[in-house]
């Protein structure tokens, strides 16, 4: 597909310069817009060596207003992003509502040159490929410009530049060993090239290809480019805000079973009576407790991240069991967050990005108490999000978790379940106990009254969210007792698993 392009395409310098001005106020125009829209940008510069990324996204940048972008470049992962999935030092960089976030090289990266170099084999390649995809239409869907630039020379061009640079000493450091190394290995990374082009140009997040033999062509088709992008999306917020858009939007749908093959109760089925007696609770917590700081030196050793998430019903118990968890643990091994409603700056980014800042490296564990299930939960219910946003969530959900089990996390998800009559009688009790009012709240009785709706929201989370690689256990929590040992019995049962497969 490259090598059909034509790249003897130019632009005279009396043309440029007419268009180069008028396409700079043209974009810090748009580039206002979507501030005030809060629209978030991403572009993305991948392309060959000494193609002139920098210069491209220098003349971008120029005519911007600096408060409103970042420029990341990124290289191979160091150490502490090595420890992480690899998609994670990307989602910690996505823009904010109305920032723009340009990505000098990108997660690519990893299908191309960290392909070679690495000797990846093709089924991580795959991966990666749906990886990608996954990622970049989550942030379509989540209202991100997704811009993608692929740089063309050929190798014959690319080694007349690298001569050029050498040629001169204040620049002759920019051409490095490496780039040498993939000098010679231009065809190779040729057909991995056009392969990554195929499997990632899709409509949510297509790729432009710039060819890049005269520089003033590749400003102005860049510029161009960007600026079509933008306005099509400005035109089509425009559109909605007018209230153009599905008559669904601002729908706060809570009966959405609509397949009759998903009108049963999982929840329907657990025993709620279950208990154990509190002398062999007794003994069962010192075992487990043990036994989990024994792991939990395990797992740093082999490097292993562990994420252990916590849902349920108000008062099922989740901080009595968390405390129980960690009461042995190592503190410098495990982090717990606690997960409310989003703050002001939370909302301007992606739902799932502030979940993806507070995940464990390798060797770590972090508990959630409460999570990205909110999306399906509360978010629902409550009407915070629209009914297509959460049912759109599940995949997004099965897809973030399936990569982090894939890069060799454990992630193990609870959700603690009473029955309406236990909750009355829990919430009655942190009313009379002065230490124990702080935990109940107008929220909480309001969330009471809708138990039938939360109840079937549960139930279709379980049956689209419980996977092969991120099964829930549900906890049957009446018996807080019964609750905190099945808790940590299972995370035992987990890690020692994954520690076996090591």
């Amino acid at each position: 597909m490259l090598s059909r392009i034509d790249l003897s395409k130019k632009i005279s310098k009396k043309e440029y310069k007419t268009r180069f001005s008028q396409l700079q106020i043209k974009i810090g125009k748009i580039q206002r817009e979507a501030k005030t829209l809060g629209v978030p940008v991403v572009i993305v510069f991948e392309g060959w060596d000494a193609a002139g990324k920098g210069t491209l996204i220098n003349n971008l940048i120029l005519p911007l207003d600096p408060r409103g972008f970042n420029v990341h470049p990124i290289s191979k992962p160091n150490e502490e992003e090595s420890m992480r999935p690899f998609l994670w030092r990307f989602w910690t960089k996505t823009p904010e509502n109305g920032r723009i976030a340009i990505f000098d090289r990108s997660w690519y990266g990893k299908v191309l040159v960290e392909f070679i170099d690495d000797k990846s084999d093709s089924l991580e390649l795959e991966r990666c490929y749906q990886d990608i995809r996954s990622f970049e239409r989550q942030l379509s869907d989540g209202g991100n410009v997704m811009i993608k630039f692929f740089l063309h020379i050929t190798k014959k061009e690319q080694k007349r530049r690298f001569k050029k640079l050498r040629s001169n000493p204040a620049l002759s450091w920019k051409v490095t060993k490496e780039d040498k190394k993939h000098h010679k290995q231009y065809d190779k990374y040729l057909i991995l090239t056009e392969r990554m082009i195929e499997e990632t140009d899709t409509d949510y997040a297509p790729w432009t290809v710039i060819e890049s033999h005269d520089r003033r062509f590749a400003v102005i088709k860049m510029f161009e480019t960007v600026i079509h992008f933008l306005e099509e999306k400005i035109n089509a917020v425009k559109s909605k805000k007018s209230g153009t858009q599905d008559s669904t939007t601002k729908e706060a749908v809570t009966s959405s079973l609509e397949d009759s093959s998903l009108n049963c109760s999982i929840l329907d089925k657990i025993d709620l009576n279950i208990y154990i007696e509190k002398e062999k609770y007794k003994k069962s917590l010192k075992k487990y407790q043990k036994k989990i700081r024994d792991l939990e030196h395990q797992i740093y050793i082999h490097r292993i991240p562990v994420i252990i998430t916590y849902e349920g019903s108000d008062a099922a118990g989740k901080g009595g069991n968390i405390r129980r968890l960690t009461q042995n643990m190592d503190p410098r091994g495990y982090e717990v967050i606690p997960i409310a409603a989003p703050i002001p700056y939370e909302k301007r980014h992606h739902y799932l990005w502030r979940f993806w800042n507070h995940l464990p490296k390798a060797g770590h564990i972090t508990i959630f108490d409460r999570t990205w299930y909110g999306r399906v939960l509360v978010e629902r219910i409550e009407g915070f999000c629209t009914r297509i946003e959460w049912k759109r969530a599940y995949r997004e959900i099965n897809e973030m978790e399936k990569h982090l089990t894939e890069f060799g996390t454990i992630v193990i998800k609870f959700w603690l379940q009473i029955d309406k009559d236990e909750q009355l009688r829990r919430f009655k009790e942190r009313e009379k106990i002065e230490y124990k009012n702080w935990k109940i709240t107008e929220e909480d009785w309001r969330n009471r009254e809708k138990w039938d709706e939360y109840r079937e929201a549960v139930d279709e989370m379980l049956l689209r969210t419980g996977t092969t690689n991120a099964p829930w256990t549900i906890i049957e929590s009446n018996s807080k007792y019964y609750a905190r040992i099945k808790v940590l019995k299972t995370v035992c049962e987990r890690i020692e698993i994954a520690l076996k497969k090591r």
